[in-house]
């Protein structure tokens, strides 16, 4: 069994272009890979997905337990796989209180697999060897096994690189990645576009694996990252497998709703329930026979004019919730349901109309980052980390009760602000929840409980 994670010495170094890349050669050398994400990233999950045509899962140790995140790794893993794991910003870089917790390095460590650092090598000759050994020496527990050299023009460029690198921080340098314009990914207001828009990725990530294949040496990086999975606390769920199989939930699944962290769905399908997609732009009306809903966040804004022009589905939506069905939305989720939604143009698009508010795209992040969420339902406490990352907020025109106390630790101390909308059956927010995270496991059981008593109080 293999394993290794690709990190970066810092953000925009070209770690996703190079991850798919490294992915693509090595499904194409006939590698069974397996995906994975450090942090809390959706988008870049998708485009290990379109590459390797397997879901990759997000591993966050400050959102989930890292004795859970071992589990959460280990158990997609077979004898002859290899676990690809793509680093979050630079290596060494956590959590915003400076704590190790949430890094790559922290993860890297956490599992055990060795890591391949991404550096951008233009412009540099013998100071690549300095910042090797910056990252080598930093944290001797961190197990830097090689180095790839990202956007430089020739082979020559790289074996000055190379020699620099391997004679003075005693690493080695598995390979180099030309520059190359054809690789570039565009970006939006929350990161890269996502992989279902771009017509030209198939394009991008054959070049991508092929300039890969051409200049890097996969055989010593499977050798280099041989490994035994450690074992980790067991699934939270499995002691109520298929518990919930009489539940039937809706999943807004399109362009404009893609953002959940894949081993949500792993736990609702544990407990049984079974998961319908649908599509809020696309379908003309929800799924029959479902018992309640889930819609995350994406980009429902980009969309807005193609929403506003889907009005049966605005209409099923609107009645539905209006008619008590059990909805759980998240971030894009909660901005559809207000009563319209303005982009950062100023034009506007109706929503659906169930929430009293308004939804206002802004040019500035509202809150971002790791969140601590004390949530009330049912006349319970529960208590859980989470995150939030928005370019929007809400402008409510009456009261909404919120069920949220939301807090975050920052350096001039701790912030807290409310959330968690309730609304009949409708539990709506900007924070996204990962199940497996301690206390989100209990909230998941008592969400999936109140659909069934509703359910059971309408036949």
């Amino acid at each position: 069994m293999h394993g290794l994670m690709l990190a970066g010495t810092n953000s925009n170094v070209g770690k996703t272009t190079a991850t798919m890349g490294i992915m693509a050669a090595f499904k194409a050398k006939g590698c069974h890979v397996v995906p994975a994400k450090t942090g809390p990233d959706y988008i870049d999950p998708m485009f290990h997905q379109f590459v390797t045509d397997e879901a990759s899962v997000n591993l966050d140790t400050w959102i989930v337990d890292p004795e859970q995140i071992k589990t959460l790794y280990a158990r997609r893993l077979k004898a002859d796989d290899l676990g690809i794991v793509e680093g979050v910003m630079g290596l060494y870089d956590g959590n915003m209180s400076g704590s190790e917790i949430g890094s790559s390095a922290f993860l890297a460590k956490t599992l055990g697999i060795p890591v391949f650092l991404i550096i951008d090598g233009r412009g540099m000759a013998a100071s690549a060897a300095a910042l090797v050994m910056g990252y080598v020496h930093y944290d001797p527990d961190v197990q830097i096994a090689g180095v790839i050299v990202n956007r430089i023009k020739s082979h020559s460029h790289f074996e000055l690189l190379k020699n620099a690198i391997e004679t003075k921080a005693g690493v080695p340098c598995v390979g180099w990645i030309p520059e190359d314009s054809a690789l570039t990914i565009g970006s939006r207001h929350l990161g890269l576009i996502p992989a279902d828009e771009l017509p030209k990725l198939k394009e991008t990530v054959r070049r991508a694996g092929e300039l890969t294949a051409e200049h890097v040496d996969l055989d010593r990086m499977l050798a280099l990252s041989e490994i035994t999975p450690r074992v980790g606390r067991p699934d939270p769920f499995a002691d109520r497998a298929g518990a919930y199989s009489d539940l039937t939930i809706g999943v807004a699944w399109d362009r404009a709703f893609n953002f959940y962290y894949h081993d949500n769905f792993t736990a609702l399908k544990t407990l049984g329930v079974n998961l319908v997609p649908f599509s809020p732009l696309d379908d003309s009306h929800l799924p029959n026979g479902i018992d309640g809903l889930y819609i995350g966040g994406g980009f429902p804004e980009v969309f807005g004019e193609a929403f506003e022009a889907n009005t049966a589905m605005r209409r099923d939506l609107r009645d539905k919730l209006e008619a008590g069905m059990p909805c759980f939305a998240e971030c894009g989720g909660l901005m559809v349901l207000t009563e319209s939604l303005q982009n950062k143009g100023g034009a506007r698009h109706d929503g659906i109309g169930f929430l009293p508010a308004t939804t206002i795209m802004t040019e500035r992040l509202q809150h971002f980052g790791y969140v601590d969420i004390a949530a009330r339902l049912g006349g319970q406490r529960y208590n859980f980390h989470a995150h939030e990352f928005h370019h929007s907020r809400l402008e409510t025109f009456k009261t909404i009760p919120e069920i949220y106390t939301v807090t975050k630790q920052k350096a001039a101390g701790v912030q807290t602000w409310g959330g968690g909308y309730i609304k009949k059956h409708t539990l709506a927010g900007y924070p996204h929840l990962h199940f497996y995270a301690d206390g989100a496991d209990d909230f998941l059981i008592a969400l999936l409980d109140r659909v069934r008593q509703i359910k059971g109080e309408r036949l």
